[in-house]
């Protein structure tokens, strides 16, 4: 599993700089399979973009990887640049992944977190400088979207 950490967050980070470029949240992500490497799915926050109130990075992740057999997720592990919020919490149990890997949890920390590990899900922070530089930048550049985006 951990063989495909980086290409999974160099991909999570790719969407999450993409949505920047969008002028969007820079929240990526990424759909692996553990057993063979299939990047199944990639995406990053649409909120602006298509002007949506549920599709955060995660979600669009899930969303492009498309209708799949239940069992497929159970053997995948989703890469996400910022700690899940509670929505895409549950979307990650929903669906059974088993194992998540979050870029960083400075700027935003989930309680997600703690109960995806309680309910079965491994979670590891890599605590990727690119992932939290980008989010400072937006940050800085629009305090107002990031708020909105939250929750707040």
């Amino acid at each position: 599993m951990a063989q495909w950490d980086e290409l999974g967050m160099d991909i999570a980070y790719e969407e999450a700089l993409l949505g920047y470029k969008e002028n969007g949240v820079p929240i990526g992500g990424c759909l692996i399979n553990n057993k063979d490497g299939k990047i199944l799915g990639r995406g990053h926050n649409m909120r602006f973009q298509e002007g949506s109130a549920t599709l955060h990075g995660e979600i669009s992740t899930l969303e492009n990887a498309g209708r799949m057999k239940g069992s497929v997720y159970k053997d995948c592990t989703l890469y996400t640049t910022l700690s899940p919020c509670d929505m895409c919490t549950g979307a990650i149990l929903l669906y059974g992944i088993k194992r998540c890997v979050i870029g960083e949890n400075v700027t935003f920390k989930s309680p997600g977190e703690s109960y995806l590990e309680s309910r079965g899900c491994e979670t590891k922070v890599v605590d990727d400088k690119r992932c939290k530089s980008i989010m400072q930048k937006f940050i800085e550049e629009r305090p107002q979207d990031w708020y909105e985006d939250i929750g707040e």
